[in-house]
């Protein structure tokens, strides 16, 4: 292929190489594995920088989901409860997810049940925020649920109209006029 991307044809490494030099180009092996090789005249150095740049906007342009992790007991206090559901609404509402612990110890394994009630009591006062991503399961000594922002929810906060910039006045000096003249007092 030639340098504006038309076809050259069938044309010897050797010929290709001088074509290349003459527009002060590179020569580069395209398709190694054709019958016979593609290769391409083209500028190889800007080709990868306008590469990298095309990374690096793909990568600014990449979203980047956060999980955050908050821990409960089975003998949680109501305030702490109330404390902590405060914090998993905080994650929510920054679009993170949100992975709930309940850590149990000793006998606390015998009744799981109470940390099933706690995830179910969580997720009832979070319906309007959240959905469940992961069911509640047993690892352990641990029960891990995940649970994620609601779609409805990121978009109402993204649709909010922002305040219009308030224009402030400016003053005006006026030309002073020739035909008035000031004279100083004496006090």
């Amino acid at each position: 292929m030639g340098a504006d991307g038309g076809q050259v044809g069938i044309v010897s490494t050797q010929d290709a190489i001088r074509m290349a030099r003459d527009l002060d180009l590179d020569l580069v092996e395209v398709a190694p594995n054709a019958d016979p090789p593609v290769a391409r005249i083209m500028d190889y150095g800007k080709y990868k920088y306008e590469r990298d740049i095309r990374q690096k906007e793909a990568r600014r342009k990449q979203v980047r989901v956060e999980v955050k992790e908050i821990k409960f007991r089975p003998k949680i206090d109501p305030h702490d409860y109330a404390t902590k559901k405060g914090h998993v609404e905080r994650f929510l509402r920054a679009g993170s997810r949100v992975k709930v612990t309940i850590m149990f110890r000793g006998r606390e394994m015998a009744h799981t049940d109470l940390g099933r009630r706690i995830l179910d009591r969580l997720v009832e006062d979070l319906k309007e925020l959240a959905t469940v991503d992961a069911m509640p399961k047993q690892e352990g000594r641990n029960m891990i649920m995940v649970i994620a922002p609601n779609k409805k929810h990121g978009e109402k906060r993204s649709e909010a109209p922002r305040p219009a910039p308030v224009a402030e006045p400016v003053a005006v000096a006026e030309p002073a006029s020739a035909s008035t003249s000031v004279e100083p007092t004496e006090g």
